[in-house]
């Protein structure tokens, strides 16, 4: 059950093995969290941040195989992990990944595999667990978006136009499930240097994974519906959507 101040005590994570998704959950068993299912692709690492929640003090910590490219299994996932936890306090929506950014080097097997690792594969991911979230009456997903889908660019064109997409779908989730009990929060972080990025260029207010998992705390705490990372960027984005398109093409990558 999550506590008065907003901590909750059994965890889902998808994508479990990203460094954002691991910073945050350790915050979190300095807390109250007791239960935790660690789901993705990266078993090392999903195995990794299970050893290190367990000698934080996390009671249990399950890992479980999961690519959220495959739909056909995430009702039986979904179903499975809730038989398998009391109550889910709260669902971690943290999978993703990057793809080509040169417009030359597309594919149509790229396009579809990003818009699906990125979007449609979170969200039907979400959907999956909507019944016992719904059931309990009670709940909080956080899905992890990004400023490139505030208002995508031509430099990062198929992985902006997937994070509007998830982006889009949380606000509009957070919306039909008013008075459920179950909340949606969506975190917005600019460039975070994590092994994903590695090797990239680090944009402008570009900051650490743990940055970002200090203010999904936080977020918790408050009840936010939108974590912007570092909060800047709520300005910085409500004055670049007003730019010119005719400006907007002349931004580099």
């Amino acid at each position: 059950m999550i506590d008065a101040t907003g901590m909750p005590q059994t965890a889902v994570v998808i994508g479990g093995s990203s460094q954002i998704a691991r910073d945050t959950l350790l915050l979190l068993a300095d807390r109250r969290l007791r239960s935790v299912v660690l789901a993705g692709r990266g078993e090392a690492a999903l195995e990794s941040t299970a050893a290190e929640l367990r000698a934080r003090g996390v009671e249990e910590v399950m890992t479980r195989y999961l690519d959220v490219t495959d739909t056909d299994r995430l009702d039986a996932f979904a179903k499975a992990t809730a038989c398998e936890l009391d109550t889910i306090d709260l669902l971690l929506v943290a999978a993703g990944d990057l793809c080509a950014f040169d417009i030359d080097a597309l594919d149509a097997r790229t396009v579809s595999r990003a818009v699906v690792t990125n979007f449609a594969g979170p969200a039907a991911t979400v959907v999956a667990f909507l019944g016992t979230l719904r059931a309990q009456g009670a709940g909080r997903i956080v899905i992890l978006s990004s400023v490139a889908g505030v208002r995508v660019r031509k430099a990062n064109l198929v992985y902006g136009a997937a994070k509007a997409g998830i982006d889009g779908f949380a606000v509009g989730l957070a919306d039909a499930l008013e008075g459920t009990g179950v909340e949606v929060t969506v975190v917005r972080p600019g460039f975070v240097r994590t092994k994903m990025t590695s090797g990239l260029k680090p944009a402008p207010l570009a900051v650490e994974s743990s940055d970002v998992a200090e203010a999904i705390v936080k977020g918790l705490e408050t009840g936010v519906p939108v974590i912007w990372v570092p909060p800047v960027l709520r300005a910085v984005f409500a004055f670049m959507r007003l730019f010119p398109r005719v400006l907007w093409r002349k931004i580099p990558g």
